[in-house]
């Protein structure tokens, strides 16, 4: 098998590589080098077993570069330049090792014309890298039938050599047809792009939890690229680099209600001057009270005042299926999804409760929220309590057990307590609450596993005790651990392990609250940024049902569904469908949205358009042209969103031509009365 030619490309490739790198990045272009051929030689050795033949091993060449220049440079211009570079070093010899691959074609009778004779095999050589050159059948054609000089191909700077030989006679097989292969963009992961921006905003995580708070700072890098196959103009986040992350404390109370604001506040102010970060710095990012504290009934006061002292755009954000969302992508498991194939159910075990995700191929598919966390039950070293919280009255009341705050409690009855939150997480983790302990913790709806889960990963506090750490926290917390991984062993449960655990919430929070617009928005000059807490309402309007007075009628639906007067509320009105037909139909659209909105209208109150598709900025301008709304509209597009969605809009950013948009929910549970 001809493995010889991968190794020479192997070999070509790392040296374009290396020179590309020092050309471009001066003294530590050569270290980068070094980091990325040791990097690069690495991954191919992992799987040298399986590049027994020329068409594995090029393979293995191009499905292990972007990983290994990953290793040691962040996504810029220079990597999708160097990318691009490799990308049509290895065309030519990805298809040609197919070519050499097939069968031969079976032997005609007839006359041999030059350059016809199959028993000589006629071959290009490159003298610098002793590989073989790929010549296509017409330019061996031309070379032979010359009757003049010819010039013959180049590689490595200089003309290949021919190399004639007899070929051994071929037995008579069968005429098979063409194989199909991967295109060499889709194996390398990346498409060649007419047009590459870049944008990077520095962003803040702040999570106030039942048991801890801490807060992150990361470098948020975000890439918009246009081709004939991607045609968007939105900013995509490609990168999060992790530049500072605080110590961890003790979430303040000043009593069992209430957060020490102030306390809170003292804490992040000292973490932003040891980061050296202020917040004019801090472009994006959100606050985060979750768990048993987002049940305190100052939890909205100290999101708001963390978020307007934080940074010129960091939203406040709250809500159970949020911060199962966040802890999973956070967790990094969303992200392994992508590369693995496998569905994998996230548990992010915190101190009041425990947030679960379903993650498959990248994406969030599914999220629900349990009241089991290790904070549930405070007890000091000699098992005095010194916190009882709802979930846990009601466990002690259905064990039969009456402790008050102040009372020691036996270790049996402390272990029986976490027995029962175990039981009750797993019973979740695997099926539906159907036990009556386990409906009572419920704070949402159940998972929907019609996708099978393959693994399962923890994250969160507990989760560091559960994959063997240790720790005295004055709480359930290590009893909880060893119960959940007593039962996932029982029954059999495939489990993993995330790069992140406990700060797994305020990675996501910091990281992946945050949404791009479009550059094609339209925006009133006056408006003042953020805009905070505005509700969406989608509107049924598409265009198999659009015709006169569809607009105003499903305008007029939306509002009465979301329990909302027209007028009263500044609000977010959103098109998912693609709209757009003509000038005529958008000259329609936009005096039927004015028809629609009278009072808001005529008290001057903001209007808020968004889409899903790239008319932003058409609506906008035909807006402004054709209605009375004047000066307080503002437009944007290529917006993902959902019914129940609340967004904040920040101010523009990259030349004023995208805005970052943070979608969250505003929904702070109350403690509720345990039956």
């Amino acid at each position: 098998m001809n493995t010889k030619n991968a190794e020479n490309m192997k070999r070509h490739v790392i040296s374009a590589a290396k020179e590309f790198l020092e050309q471009h990045f001066g003294e530590d272009g050569a270290d980068l080098g070094r980091s990325f051929e040791d990097k690069y030689v690495d991954l191919l050795q992992e799987h040298e077993q399986e590049a027994a033949d020329e068409v594995e091993g090029i393979r293995r060449l191009i499905t292990s570069f972007k990983p290994a220049l990953a290793s040691v440079l962040q996504p810029c211009e220079e990597f999708d330049n160097l990318l691009t570079m490799v990308l049509s070093m290895l065309k030519a010899p990805w298809e040609g090792a197919h070519r050499r691959e097939k069968k031969p074609s079976p032997r005609r009778n007839g006359p041999v014309i030059p350059g016809s004779d199959q028993s000589v095999e006629i071959g290009f050589h490159c003298a610098v890298c002793e590989g073989e050159v790929d010549v296509s059948h017409e330019e061996k054609m031309q070379i032979l039938n010359s009757e003049g000089e010819v010039e013959l191909p180049s590689h490595c700077g200089q003309e290949v050599k021919i190399r004639i030989s007899r070929k051994r006679q071929a037995p008579k097989i069968e005429e098979v047809a063409d194989k199909p292969f991967e295109p060499v963009e889709l194996l390398m992961g990346h498409l060649p792009a007419d047009n590459v921006q870049y944008m990077k905003v520095l962003s803040v995580g702040i999570d106030i939890g039942s048991s801890t708070s801490h807060l992150i700072f990361s470098r948020l890098t975000m890439k918009r690229e246009r081709s004939l196959l991607n045609i968007s103009n939105r900013f995509n986040l490609v990168n999060r680099e992790i530049i500072y992350q605080s110590s961890i404390i003790f979430t303040p109370l000043v009593d069992r209600y209430n957060i020490d604001i102030e306390a809170v506040i003292e804490f992040c102010e000292e973490e932003y001057k040891r980061a050296g970060i202020t917040p004019e710095m801090v472009a994006t990012g959100a606050v985060l009270v979750t768990g048993e504290t987002a049940k305190k009934q100052n939890a909205a006061e100290i999101v708001s005042r963390l978020a307007s002292e934080s940074g010129r755009f960091v939203s406040a954000a709250a809500g159970p299926n949020l911060e199962s969302l966040l802890s999973a992508r956070g967790s990094g498991i969303v992200d392994q999804t992508l590369h693995t194939q496998k569905t994998v159910l996230n548990v992010d075990v915190g101190g009041g409760t425990s947030n679960l995700a379903i993650a498959s191929n990248g994406q969030i598919i599914g999220t629900s929220c349990i009241n089991v966390g290790g904070r549930l039950l405070g007890i000091e070293k000699n098992f005095k309590i010194w916190r009882i919280d709802g979930p846990t009255q009601f466990l002690m009341k259905e064990l039969g057990m009456s402790y008050q705050i102040g009372d020691t409690i036996r270790e049996e009855d402390a272990r029986t307590i976490a027995t029962e939150y175990a039981k009750a997480l797993v019973e979740v983790m695997k099926g539906p609450a159907e036990s009556t302990v386990a409906k009572e913790l419920m704070m949402t709806d159940d998972l929907d596993f019609s996708i099978p889960v393959d693994e399962y990963s923890f994250s969160g506090g507990v989760s560091e005790l559960l994959y063997g750490g240790d720790g005295e926290f004055d709480d359930i917390g290590a009893m909880l651990a060893d119960e959940i991984r007593t039962l996932v062993e029982e029954q059999g449960l495939s489990v993993i392990e995330p790069p992140n655990k406990i700060r797994a919430t305020v990675i996501g929070a910091g990281a992946f609250s945050l949404s791009v617009s479009g550059s094609t928005c339209y925006f009133d000059k006056s408006i003042e940024f953020p805009i905070t807490n505005i509700p969406i309402i989608p509107v049924n309007v598409t265009r198999e049902n659009y015709r006169p007075g569809v607009v105003e009628q499903e305008i007029h639906r939306a509002l009465s569904i979301h329990d909302m007067k027209e007028g009263d509320d500044i609000i977010a009105l959103y098109f998912k469908d693609s709209l757009f037909r003509s000038y005529s139909w958008l000259q329609d659209f936009v005096k039927s949205i004015e028809r629609a909105l009278p009072e808001t209208v005529a008290r001057k109150m903001m209007v808020i358009l968004l889409f899903q598709t790239d008319i932003g900025k058409m609506v906008g301008l035909t807006t402004r042209r054709e209605t009375s709304i004047q000066h307080n509209i503002i437009s944007l597009d290529e917006l993902f969103l959902e019914e129940g969605d609340w967004i904040d809009i920040g101010p523009p950013l990259h030349s004023g031509q995208v805005f970052p948009v943070t979608v969250k929910s505003l929904v702070f549970y109350q403690d509720r009365t345990y039956s």
